[in-house]
């Protein structure tokens, strides 16, 4: 059961890009992908709204997940975050094990 979370980072004069983009350059991202259990971590810039990253972090498990939030990068992330003075709006699936049904199949290419 993978576990996948949405996060939008949001804040002015665009922090929430300057927060990925620092992410990215300080090497934290990529420490965070070799995770064990890491599936995904990618950011994306919603067309409608300049002031907002969006972060898709998915997981293996809870366990994998658990393993994350205990580790000292993450206080590394909410330094960034305050540096950045950003607000964040969360969403968390979970996949579904039955996979795509037949019916939705013909939607996807």
């Amino acid at each position: 059961m993978a576990i996948t979370i949405n996060i939008y980072y949001s804040g002015k004069n665009s922090s929430a890009k300057k927060f990925a983009e620092e992410m990215v350059s300080s090497g934290i991202v990529d420490q965070i992908r070799a995770e064990k259990g890491n599936l995904k971590y990618e950011y994306f810039f919603p067309m409608n709204d300049g002031e907002t990253v969006l972060l898709i972090d998915s997981w293996k498990n809870q366990e994998a997940l658990d393993v994350h939030h205990a580790s000292p990068m993450m206080k590394r992330i909410v330094l960034l975050r305050e540096k950045y003075d950003l607000t964040m709006k969360v969403e968390r699936y979970v996949t579904d094990e039955t996979g795509i049904p037949e019916k939705d199949k013909s939607f996807i290419i």
